[in-house]
């Protein structure tokens, strides 16, 4: 048989994995890369466009846990690299696995779409077309910025945190920054030294959680008291009380603590910066007259400048809505992979992993992408792979609020383990046919 033709689309994270696992099934891979280089949104200043990396930039999750299961994150690159260590990382792991010579680099992709059965078009922005038997859409999902409503009746400076690099165009003035997920938190930290007011607008309930404990990163201590067969009400409590420990209730700064499951948010100093004052805590905004923000407690203040960290809208512009798995903020996907009614359409890492790595989450479904494209994993009917994304929908929904904010979150430890069991099964039916016939005959 001929080696599989197959295009992906992006060589950050999530495409260079799935390159390397599919080069290493024997896989004729094209990678189509919209810039001049590796590793996506973690290269400060990429060409691409869809660098959203600012100078302070760090990796939230430890570094052991989020390198890719083979290639290890180096040592001293320290608990937390920065960009800059991130961006050497994916060029060491392009030239360990010879990647480069399979990636067309400044090759812009304007147009997926089927011509028949197995057969899928790639359309570049310089005119030229080419046919693959599969496709894998790994080009990430924060592109598109998601703005808050008030935007565009703002007239100070506005700007997306997509667009925020440096504190220095800051200084000395009245700065918003609205959101309290991770970006917004170091944009904020980064601001406030210099500004000459910073105010963190904070809608949702949000529990702000220490970056270290111990002296170590907190998520070994959680994963050593957070068990599998721990409730999660007890889990949440758990937080809860490590959070009181280090920073008190979340009341006492202005947030409220969430009730239910929500995306995990840390920060190493920015509870410091709000205990000294340099940040103001404040209700959501929602309206805007000129450089007036009004905010939902019925209050105003004036900004010299908005920073908006709310988030991106999912959408991906080369694919034609029949064929997009993303329906009004929720993914219809197979083990968040296959699309069931469009066979060799594939996506690796839309996502968000909830208190977990999404890089070594990348990874882990890359191996399985590959193991079913080399005939290892098979996949169920179409009808019983919707049946299994309704269950998954009907899972997140009890878990998580129902905000497009929380439409890609993922559960690490849940997905993870089906997707070692299915690539167990898939080594087990390996074995057993590789097997002589007495040997295969009692396997089975």
């Amino acid at each position: 048989m001929p080696a599989e033709r197959v295009a992906v689309v992006g060589a950050g994270p999530a495409g260079l994995a799935i390159t390397k696992h599919l080069l290493g099934r024997h896989c004729n891979v094209t990678v189509y890369e919209k810039g001049a280089h590796v590793g996506g949104l973690w290269v400060y200043g990429n060409d691409s466009g869809a660098g959203v990396a600012y100078r302070s930039l760090r990796i939230n999750s430890e570094a052991k846990d989020t390198g890719y299961r083979d290639f290890p994150i180096p040592t001293d690159a320290s608990i937390f690299p920065t960009h800059y260590k991130m961006r050497e990382y994916f060029d060491a792991y392009a030239d360990e696995f010879k990647l480069r010579p399979h990636i067309r680099f400044n090759s812009e992709v304007t147009k997926v779409y089927p011509l028949g059965e197995r057969c899928w078009r790639v359309a570049l922005a310089d005119g030229s077309e080419f046919d693959y038997d599969r496709v894998v859409i790994a080009n990430g999902h924060q592109s598109i910025p998601s703005d808050p409503p008030f935007a565009g009746d703002f007239t100070g400076t506005y700007l997306h945190s997509r667009d925020y690099r440096t504190p220095e165009p800051f200084a000395g003035k009245n700065v918003l920054v609205v959101g309290t997920g991770n970006s917004g938190l170091d944009i904020a930290a980064d601001v406030c030294v210099s500004a000459r007011r910073t105010v963190l607008a904070a809608r949702s309930p949000v529990l702000i959680m220490p970056r270290m404990l111990f002296g170590v990163p907190l998520s070994r201590f959680l994963a050593k008291v957070e068990r599998p067969w721990l409730p999660w009400p007890l889990a949440r409590r758990l937080r809860e009380m490590v959070t009181y420990i280090v920073h008190g209730r979340m009341e006492r700064w202005g947030f409220e603590t969430p009730k239910g499951r929500t995306h995990p948010a840390s920060h190493p100093t920015v509870m410091a910066h709000i205990a000294w004052n340099r940040i103001a805590v404040r209700p959501g905004a929602f309206g805007a007259r000129g450089i007036t923000v009004r905010f939902d407690d019925g209050s105003e203040e004036d900004f010299d400048a908005v920073i908006a960290a709310t988030g991106y809208a999912y959408d991906i512009p080369f694919l034609d809505d029949e064929v997009t798995p993303i329906s009004d903020g929720r993914i219809d996907l197979y083990r968040r992979i296959v699309t069931p009614e469009w066979p060799g359409l594939y996506f690796i890492g839309l996502f968000d992993v909830s208190g977990g790595a999404n890089i070594r989450m990348m990874d882990i479904q890359s191996r399985w992408l590959g193991a079913l494209i080399a005939g290892d994993i098979e996949l169920p009917s179409i009808d019983a792979m919707k049946e299994s994304i309704t269950e998954e929908h009907a899972r997140m929904a009890k878990l998580y609020p129902s905000t497009k904010r929380y439409g890609l979150e993922l559960d690490p430890r849940e997905y993870g383990l089906t997707i070692r069991e299915d690539l167990a099964r898939a080594k087990a039916t390996a074995t057993s046919a590789a097997a002589p016939p007495e040997l295969a005959k009692a396997a089975r």
